[in-house]
């Protein structure tokens, strides 16, 4: 279904949306539960974000597994194989790690909009906020790991 687009893998079409909308959803999730003050500016931002970095997360790994079940179906070197294996493995992570990141982002919107800040104890925003930062720290880690593994797989041998 995802396997390419005019003759290109998906995948490495759609990887370039998670490497930036994951470490912005993450970053500036953070930054609004951080400083209350540039919630106003920053909501509807971190709302597109959360809604959409998953969507192309789930986008990414799916296509990836079909650009690996390609590369085995043509029976591409067992080496290289484990590699993309190792990169499905990070990718798997990712995908867990982000849609936690978005579902807690999504909380903390709806925990802090408008009057409901006021009827809540004080520590739920905070404690949301703790587990964007700690959930977008692992997804950061992991774009790396995924990103790094994926590039070496695709360029090791010819650079």
């Amino acid at each position: 279904m995802l396997r390419d687009v005019n003759g290109l893998p998906t995948h490495v079409l759609v990887i370039h949306a998670t490497v930036v909308f994951v470490p912005l959803l993450a970053l500036l999730a953070a930054a609004y539960g951080l400083v209350p003050k540039w919630r106003a500016r920053l909501g509807w931002a971190v709302t597109i974000l959360a809604v959409l970095t998953p969507i192309v997360t789930v986008v990414s790994t799916v296509s990836g597994k079909a650009l690996q079940e390609t590369f085995q179906e043509k029976g591409f070197d067992p080496s290289l194989l484990a590699q993309i294996s190792a990169h499905a493995d990070y990718g798997g992570r990712l995908l867990w790690f982000t849609l936690g990141l978005a579902v807690a982002t999504i909380l903390l919107l709806l925990v802090t909009r408008g009057d409901r800040v006021s009827r809540l104890p004080s520590w739920v925003p905070l404690l949301l906020t703790v587990v964007v930062i700690a959930l977008g720290a692992a997804a950061l880690v992991y774009v790396y790991l995924t990103g790094d593994s994926g590039a070496e797989a695709a360029w090791g041998q010819i650079l």
